[in-house]
């Protein structure tokens, strides 16, 4: 039986799939399963939001530990502009590139499963952060239970094999179809999906499409890093974006941030006082894009409904100082002052 939606239970759907804060998905829940239509298509979904309220709501009471008597946080608070997982087969390096890219003091040792909780840490790209958070590998026989509760919660996927060794196809075969079980599809790019792929997202709001940026690491191994990467690239011909990178030397560590930046469709707003000059300071980011009103919102939570106009300065703006409305698209680098 078809399960004929209702346009406010997909609003609320949209704004989970958005959420990051615990509380926040929580509350999003709660209004999908107050909207969803209650008729014999539905009974399967409305189940499973009921299970995933109560798992929240217990999350939200009482924290998960890694372990039942204490032990170190299994979910990562959102810092920065986005939150990328650094996933990967066991000794793909990993642990060795968060180290070097973030200055993070990971564990990065010549055996497998070394990775045993998550670690985050900071990667700069221009004035913007992005938080990059080193995650256990994934093989055929191996995922932490844990794993996939905290990819739903990412923005994007940095997805590192090892170009050195001769299985590296093999397994990324593996860590993509066992995410895939878990509802965690990687993807090319950020946007919407389309055709069947949206009628899934619209009947599974758990499933998770994250954009995805592949690094193939240890290419320092080589003497033609690109040629590997291009035979890599044809045997594994997935859509991704991919780097030839080394953990060891350095290589091609300086485009992970701008391919990061571009993979997420990063915006970024400075914001400006009436009477003073914009903000130098961090930006405020939105994540593929987004309106005057997703700004507002960024500036004073909750009060988005309150704001009257704003004041564009830069490439999104007709003339600098142009009058706009709350549904007016901001560009990279815009300014923007707000009127209430």
């Amino acid at each position: 039986m078809p399960a004929n939606l209702s346009p406010e239970y997909k609003q609320a759907q949209e704004a989970f799939r958005r959420a990051r804060e615990p509380q926040e998905r929580l509350s999003c829940l709660r209004e999908m399963l107050r909207t969803i239509p209650r008729h014999k298509g539905t009974e399967h979904l409305q189940a499973e939001l009921r299970t995933r309220i109560k798992e929240l709501s217990d999350e939200v009471a009482a924290p998960r530990k890694g372990a039942v008597r204490g032990g170190p946080e299994l979910a990562v608070r959102h810092e920065g502009a986005a939150q990328v997982a650094l996933v990967g087969p066991p000794n793909s390096g990993k642990s060795s590139l968060h180290a070097r890219l973030t200055g993070s003091h990971a564990a990065a040792l010549p055996y497998p499963f070394t990775t045993k909780h998550p670690q985050p840490g900071m990667l700069a790209h221009e004035d913007v952060q992005l938080q990059l958070v080193d995650l256990p590998p994934v093989a055929s026989d191996y995922l932490e239970p844990w794993m996939p509760g905290t990819l739903h919660t990412a923005d994007a996927v940095a997805l590192v094999v090892d170009l050195a060794d001769p299985a590296c196809v093999e397994q990324l075969d593996v860590v993509e179809r066992r995410l895939h079980e878990k509802r965690v599809t990687l993807v090319a790019r950020a946007g919407e999906p389309a055709g069947s792929e949206a009628e899934e997202a619209v009947l599974d709001p758990f499933r998770v499409r994250l954009p995805t940026l592949l690094l193939a690491n240890k290419s320092d191994r080589f003497a033609d890093p690109e040629a590997e990467l291009s035979t890599f690239r044809e045997l594994a011909p997935d859509p991704f974006v991919s780097l030839a990178v080394s953990a060891e030397s350095g290589r091609g560590l300086s485009a992970v941030g701008p391919a990061l930046f571009e993979l997420l469709r990063i915006v970024r707003v400075y914001s400006k006082v009436p009477g003073h000059a914009a903000d130098p300071g961090r930006p405020f980011t939105l994540l593929g894009g987004g309106t005057v009103r997703d700004v507002a919102q960024l500036v004073h939570r909750g009060r988005a409904a309150d704001l009257r106009f704003a004041r564009v300065w830069g490439r999104s703006a007709e003339f600098e100082g142009q009058q706009v409305s709350a549904e007016h698209r901001v560009a990279d680098r815009d300014v923007i002052e707000l009127h209430w």
